[in-house]
């Protein structure tokens, strides 16, 4: 016991790939055992998370379970892991959505085995970047869990799989390379990439020439800045980054879809939050109001692209562009507020506030997404299309997929009681006295989301019952177990956000 408590941060990121290694020894052709084996030890996480959760310290509000070891000295690089509020609530979410989209997985027949040691090594990248402490480990984090969501549109996509895994891993390379020269300029410059010490050294380093660069601080801040800022939009994504999302979502396996929503968008935000803005406060009051205004593009403009899709799972993936640009107006009130010293505290409280909506709307939105693209992927594989025109009454045929969707896509609207709620209204509130214009028209947005929102329940659920459909069977013991967990979490933030909150809140407090 004393072995998995010294350890606990370690075992949580590395049992998936341990777990993928011992999947990839199996026969191929034993499909059942590598599902059955994989679902099993996905589970293991969770109780580490769980162990974690307990034993946080939320009074001290700081880095725990830290890890630090010698990695890379001669370039100061070192293996320095740990979590704090804002990481502890994002490792929960990926540790329950990973064993539920492999178990949604379970109708995969082709390269089960593969797709599966894809899964769990993805699982450990996403852990591995939330816990990063050094710019290093935070970039080889990064770049591995391209990888196998590359790997899970390409083999297991729809039948434009190859456009979409080539745009999803051009994008985001894209960003990385200009993310990657930043890291080194700042990581040899100041002789260490430890980012706890960057947000001293770095940040305090306001003029004269960087070491070994010969380059003047203010530019180099500058470039790096946008660097790091287009890296994350990309991931986020942003709009006008955003065009990768709906390719990638569309031909990925539902599993791969639930995954991508759920947790890979958040990686975007979370370097906002975690670097962005901690590491060039300056560059980011500055720019705020363009990050504001982003946001509000991605509001609106998601929103409508959403209303005009006709493709059920592509509505979907533009809702969350939608959705995400309020995690965006969150981060940007952080950007304005972060570093400057008010007179008025009722503001830094509004800072405070619109921050911590933006890290529990990550949470909120992944639970939501994942619910939805699953609960498409369900009358996907019965009907075989996606096309909203084709459906129409099928709430006669299945009542309980019917009540399902319903209850999920309340969730997702922002329907008071249910989880969406509470964040946007924190953003929303938080945001009001910093960006009044931004917000105001982002309030189109959100009435947007309403009429997607009951245009995909009304094409699907209700109408007259079409013939070809009058023998769709209702969801199975299997489709229950993965979406029940999700409706339950979903339910209780709504209800309580406070079991989640009290982490990010004392976090986000300490950080102002």
């Amino acid at each position: 016991m004393d072995f998995i408590q010294d350890n606990l941060l370690n075992l949580t990121i590395f049992f998936p790939a341990l777990a993928a290694l011992i999947i990839f020894l199996l026969p191929e052709d034993e499909k059942n055992l590598i599902r059955r084996l994989t679902l099993a030890l996905s589970l293991v996480p969770i109780v580490l998370v769980l162990l974690m959760w307990f034993n946080y310290d939320r009074a001290a509000a700081n880095i725990q379970f830290e890890v630090f070891t010698e990695w890379f000295p001669a370039i100061g690089a070192n293996y320095h892991m740990g979590i704090d509020g804002i990481s502890l609530p994002l490792f929960l979410l990926t540790v329950i959505l990973t064993p539920l989209a492999i178990l949604a997985s379970f109708s995969i027949e082709e390269k089960v085995r593969m797709y599966m040691v894809l899964f769990l090594i993805m699982e450990t990248a996403m852990l591995g970047l939330f816990a990063s402490l050094d710019l290093m480990i935070f970039f080889v984090f990064w770049e591995f869990g391209l990888v196998p969501m590359y790997f899970l549109i390409k083999l297991w996509g729809g039948k434009d799989r190859d456009y979409a895994s080539f745009k999803f891993f051009i994008y985001t390379m894209a960003g990385s390379l200009g993310l990657l020269l930043s890291i080194q300029v700042i990581g040899l410059s100041m002789g260490t990439f430890d980012i706890p010490t960057l947000m001293d050294i770095w940040v305090n380093t306001t003029s004269g020439t960087l070491a070994g660069t010969g380059l003047d601080v203010g530019v180099v801040k500058a470039v790096a800045y946008w660097a790091f800022f287009i890296a994350f939009a990309i991931k986020v994504p942003i709009w006008p980054f955003h065009t990768w999302l709906p390719d990638a979502h569309t031909q990925a396996p539902t599993a791969g879809s639930m995954i991508l929503a759920g947790v890979l968008l958040k990686l975007g935000a979370y370097g906002f939050v975690r670097l962005v803005i901690p590491l060039f406060p300056q560059q980011a009051n500055q720019t705020a109001v363009i990050l504001a205004w982003l946001g509000a593009a991605s509001i609106v403009l998601g929103g409508f692209a959403a209303f005009g899709q006709w493709d059920f799972k592509r509505l979907v993936a533009y809702s969350s562009i939608n959705h995400m640009g309020f995690v965006v107006l969150g981060i940007a009130v952080m950007a304005f507020a972060y570093g400057r010293s008010f007179a008025d505290p009722a503001a830094s409280t509004d800072a405070i506030m619109a921050t911590s909506g933006a890290v529990f709307q990550m949470v909120n939105h992944g639970l939501s997404a994942a619910g939805m693209f699953f609960l498409v992927g369900v009358i996907y594989d019965r009907a075989h299309t996606r096309d909203l025109k084709e459906f129409g009454g099928i709430w006669t045929i299945m009542p309980v997929f019917g009540t399902i969707l319903i209850f999920t896509s309340m969730a997702s609207l922002g329907l008071p009681g249910l989880n969406g709620f509470v964040s946007e209204f924190m953003i929303v509130r938080g945001s009001w006295n910093f960006f009044t214009v931004q917000l105001a028209i982002s309030m189109l947005g959100l009435l947007m989301t309403g009429a997607y929102i009951l245009k995909g329940i009304g094409e699907t659920l209700h109408g007259p019952v079409k013939e070809k459909w009058a023998s769709l069977p209702d969801m199975t013991l299997r489709e229950h177990l993965v979406i029940w967990p999700l409706m339950a979490l979903m339910l209780s933030l709504g209800i309580w956000p406070q079991w989640i909150l009290v982490f990010i809140n004392d976090t986000i407090t300490k950080l102002f």
